[in-house]
């Protein structure tokens, strides 16, 4: 025979502990959240403005990126809107078309170019990114194109 008072003890005990540990003590600190925007752009490195975004569900990708030193990457391009976030490392990046580049260090974010063909260099350390895309199911985050001419 199944006896209720066990039963309705341990639910009581684990709905008020639950309750217990939601307080806090009042003699804690009242902490403060900060929050800083990375990046808020409406355009590329490059000053490229945004179209749209992808027709479709969306689908967001994070990747974290590691270049070994002395590395250049493939030319590619990426076709959504995507930002990176550099971890470690200096990372240059550069257009094929036009000859622009920028020098990223810890901490700085890019905004990352549409369908405009450019690549990643590092220096003599290996350099580490978090790449936040915003594409739709199926699309790949980047392709690598052939010589245009």
């Amino acid at each position: 025979m199944f006896n209720i008072t066990p039963a309705c003890l341990l639910l009581a005990t684990i709905a008020l502990g639950g309750c217990a540990t939601a307080q806090l003590p009042s003699s804690l600190p009242v902490s403060t959240v900060e929050s800083t925007v990375l990046l808020k752009s409406s355009s590329s490195w490059d000053g490229t403005a945004y179209d749209a975004y992808p027709v479709g569900k969306p689908e967001l990708t994070v990747l974290n990126i590691k270049i070994p030193a002395n590395t250049a990457l493939k030319w590619h391009e990426h076709p959504m809107p995507n930002a990176a976030y550099v971890v470690s490392g200096n990372l240059t990046v550069e257009t094929r078309e036009g000859g622009k580049s920028i020098l990223l260090m810890p901490g700085d974010v890019l905004p990352e170019m549409v369908n405009r063909e450019h690549r990643g260099l590092t220096g003599d350390t290996a350099v580490e990114l978090v790449v936040f895309y915003a594409g739709t199911p199926g699309m790949p985050l980047s392709t690598s194109q052939s010589v245009k001419q």
